[in-house]
């Protein structure tokens, strides 16, 4: 498990960056280039660079905290080789798409395009090493359908409708929850609707955010997508 900790770190660094900007490569206090080549402490737990001491990238043990949760996840969820291991690549790339939308409002391309068609790929391998064409066929129209449906919002609504990243995040999402059945993707659905509506409420009764706030839809559509797996008979 720790070994691939520096590798979404950098993907949290790299990334979470204002939409429009270049990708960062170093650190934003003295400029020291980060990458797997020198991990630590930058890409560790501790997350600093190792000659300013700044903060890089995701705070300290946050991405460590999600692996934890990927991983009792992927341990809870039933099925066969193929179907954990769609399973625990979509859970690898969303870890830092968490990350990242919470930091910048973002899902870059760069992680949602591999989640989708790693998850896609995967899910084929599981239908064709014995769970046959109609739950691979299912994934993809659940898939195509979420993802076409939040691209339809962000074009008809603008800012008030959901982002394109949040749309190419929801192919995965739609793929994993499709490949389950019908009734876990729409319990998906409203899991991940439910838990957006109860966390801004409680966000405006605190008066943390006003109306006008737009909260990061992708955490909210990975929590869903994952209860409902664990839900899931």
């Amino acid at each position: 498990m720790l070994p691939v900790v520096p590798a979404l770190r950098l993907a949290v660094a790299r990334y979470a960056v204002p939409p429009g900007s270049v990708n960062r490569a170093g650190c934003d206090g003295c400029g020291a280039p980060i990458g797997l080549d020198r991990p630590l402490p930058a890409l560790g737990p501790t997350a600093r660079c190792p000659d300013c001491r700044a903060r890089v990238g995701a705070a300290p043990f946050a991405v460590e905290a999600l692996l934890v949760v990927a991983v009792a996840v992927l341990m809870l969820v039933d099925g066969a080789v193929a179907e954990r291991a769609a399973l625990a690549w979509w859970l690898g790339c969303a870890i830092p798409l968490v990350l990242v939308d919470l930091a910048v409002h973002r899902l870059p391309d760069r992680l949602t395009w591999p989640a989708a068609a790693g998850t896609w790929a995967l899910l084929g391998i599981a239908a064709l090493a014995g769970a046959g064409a109609g739950p691979w066929l299912r994934a993809v129209a659940v898939g195509s359908a979420l993802g076409l449906a939040f691209a339809t919002t962000t074009l008809l609504f603008g800012r008030r409708g959901f982002g394109l990243g949040d749309a190419k995040l929801a192919l995965g999402v739609g793929a994993l929850l499709g490949w389950q059945g019908w009734g876990v993707a729409a319990t998906g659905l409203v899991l991940t609707f439910l838990l957006s509506a109860l966390v801004s409420v409680a966000l405006l009764a605190s008066r943390r955010v006003g109306w006008s706030s737009h909260l990061p839809f992708g955490p909210f559509l990975v929590a869903g997508t994952c209860l409902a797996l664990l839900l899931s008979p």
